[in-house]
Parts: structure tokens; C-alpha cells; sequence
């Protein structure tokens, strides 16, 4: 991890990355507008938002390895969880 700055943009980009998905499947299908995507769509952003909170807050502040643990299993916790929303997505669009 190269530093806390680039972790927030990495979860700014993956997380804007879902909701534009999501945005343009609904804008390709317009009449399989569906209240999943909308849930979906929220879900990404209360993702994001407990991330950010969890970047901010980091525990064990005055012990340098645990930090960096931390902010390793931040980083894998935004790689899983992103993966879960486009698998979600995936199986929306298969559906229609």
C-alpha cells in the first residue's frame, strides 16, 4: 500500500465504478428499471462510506505493523467487497 491518500482513491474509483455500471445498464435497459439497482446503488454507497470511516479510523495508531495490517485488510475488504456488488450486478442483468 503506497499511502492512506491513494486507499481513498482507490475506494472513490472502484465504488464509482459500480454505481456508473449500474447507471448504464439502466440507461441500456430501460424498461428493466428495477428497485435492485437501486438497492444496489445504496449498498455501494454505504459500502464506501463505512471504508472511508474505517481509513479514518485506524486502530493500534502508536504501533506502526498493526497499522499496516489494518490498512492491508482495508485494501482486501474493498477488493471483496467490490467484487460482491459487480457479481450482484452480473446476476441483475442475467435475470432481465
Amino acid at each position: 500500500m503506497a499511502s492512506v491518500r491513494e486507499l481513498k482513491k482507490d475506494i472513490e474509483y472502484l465504488i464509482f465504478e459500480v454505481i456508473s455500471d449500474c447507471f448504464v445498464y439502466s440507461n441500456i435497459h430501460p424498461e428493466n428499471k428495477s428497485d435492485e439497482l437501486s438497492v444496489l446503488i445504496s449498498e455501494a454507497v454505504e459500502f464506501r462510506n463505512e471504508l472511508i470511516a474505517r481509513v479514518n479510523n485506524p486502530d493500534g495508531k502508536d504501533n506502526p505493523k498493526i497499522v499496516k495490517a489494518y490498512y492491508k485488510t482495508v485494501s482486501k475488504d474493498l477488493l471483496t467487497g467490490v467484487d460482491k456488488l459487480f457479481e450482484r450486478l452480473s446476476t441483475i442483468s442475467a435475470k432481465k
